[in-house]
C-alpha cells in the first residue's frame, strides 16, 4: 500500500510539472492581443472629459505601445477641434494624441454641415468621408472595443 502511494505521488507530481511548463509554453509563445479601443464623441460639453478618459487609458496600460485606441467625433463637439477655436489645452492633448498615433477621425457629414475641411481642424485629423457612425461600426466589425463616455 505504501509503495502505491508513493508511486502515485510521483506520477501526480510530474503530471502537474509537465501541465505548468505546457502553460508556461502556451503563455510565452502567445503574448496577449494588442487592445483596441474605439471612443465615440459628439458631446460638445464632454470634450475635456473625453480626452482625459483616453490620457487615463493610455496610462494605465502602459502607453501606445500597450493599447490602439481610435477617437471619432461627429455632431457638436467636432466645433472645439476647429483650428481657429481650440484653446491651447486641447490644441497640446490632440497633437500629443496624434504623435502617439491615435486616430482621430472627424465625421464627414458633420464636416459638412459644419462648413469646415481637414485644413480648418487641428492637425491629425482624418476623415471619416461617410460618416462618424459607420466609422465607429467598422472599427468595431474590426474588433475593436466600444466606449462612450
Amino acid at each position: 500500500m505504501h509503495r502505491r502511494s508513493i508511486l502515485w505521488g510521483a506520477i501526480s507530481a510530474f503530471g502537474a510539472a509537465f501541465a505548468a511548463s505546457r502553460a508556461n509554453a502556451v503563455s510565452e509563445a502567445a503574448p496577449p492581443a494588442k487592445l483596441k479601443v474605439v471612443y465615440h464623441l459628439n458631446d460638445l460639453d464632454k470634450v475635456s472629459f473625453v480626452l482625459g478618459n483616453i490620457q487615463n487609458h493610455l496610462d494605465g496600460v502602459g502607453g501606445p505601445d500597450h493599447i490602439t485606441i481610435a477617437l471619432v467625433i461627429h455632431g457638436p463637439a467636432l466645433r472645439a477641434f476647429h483650428s481657429a477655436a481650440a484653446n491651447p489645452d486641447l490644441s497640446k492633448r490632440v497633437s500629443q494624441f496624434s504623435k502617439a498615433g491615435l486616430e482621430l477621425a472627424a465625421c464627414g457629414n458633420t464636416m459638412k454641415s459644419q462648413n469646415v475641411a481637414l485644413k480648418d481642424l487641428l492637425p491629425g485629423f482624418i476623415a471619416a468621408e461617410r460618416g462618424g457612425v459607420v466609422r465607429i461600426a467598422e472599427l468595431q466589425s474590426q474588433g475593436y472595443l466600444y466606449l462612450r463616455p
